[in-house]
């Protein structure tokens, strides 16, 4: 039988190969069935961890335990730093009041991937949060989303339901599709309404 000259080529390349793969894989077994052994021992042969070191380490790990300070009545009465007071006193809210969730959906029929969002208010106080802005990126669709519910207006700064207020329980959602999904994390928001 005879051979073209690309196979022949070829032929030594993948004895060595094969020579490399099984040479490899010999010194792995080696190293994981001995290191075991030798983890445990000094050069010298003797035992390398002794009684004391062994009990001075369990000593350290329980020494490092967490312990929690349970706060007082004074402590939990005070005003969150993170909350933004809106123009009527009882309206404050956070960007923690806003939660972003996005999921893959059923691909366009060109094969693009295609995310579904859903954007929420979900106040505790009850209150209106209005002027969400999100972290995006550089966001892009393949599909049209409507400008009024979600548009990037910067690098990194999407606007949600054109700056109008979300009222408390209210979603928004929309679909993208693109290559990737972006992350979506809520940068500002303003509490009650501008409008």
């Amino acid at each position: 039988m005879k051979m073209s000259s690309s196979t022949q080529n070829l032929l030594p390349r993948l004895r060595i190969s094969a020579a490399s793969v099984a040479f490899i894989s010999t010194l792995l077994l080696l190293l994981f069935t001995f290191l075991p052994a030798l983890e445990g021992r000094s050069i010298n042969g003797g035992a390398k961890w002794s009684e004391e070191k062994n009990t001075a380490l369990l000593k350290s790990r329980s020494s490092t335990e967490i312990h929690r300070k349970l706060s007082s009545e004074k402590e939990s009465a005070r005003i969150e730093p993170h909350r933004i007071r809106g123009s009527d006193e009882s309206a404050n809210c956070s960007t923690l009041d806003i939660t972003v969730s996005q999921g893959p959906t059923s691909p366009l029929p060109r094969g693009i991937p295609t995310f579904s969002v859903e954007i929420i208010n979900n106040c505790f106080t009850g209150c209106t949060i209005s002027n969400i802005h999100l972290k995006c990126g550089w966001f892009s669709s393949d599909n049209l989303i409507d400008p009024k519910i979600f548009k990037r207006l910067n690098f990194d700064d999407c606007l949600v339901n054109d700056g109008k207020p979300l009222l408390n329980g209210a979603i928004v959602s929309f679909k993208y599709s693109t290559t990737m999904q972006f992350p979506l994390s809520v940068s500002s928001v303003v509490c009650g309404s501008l409008i």
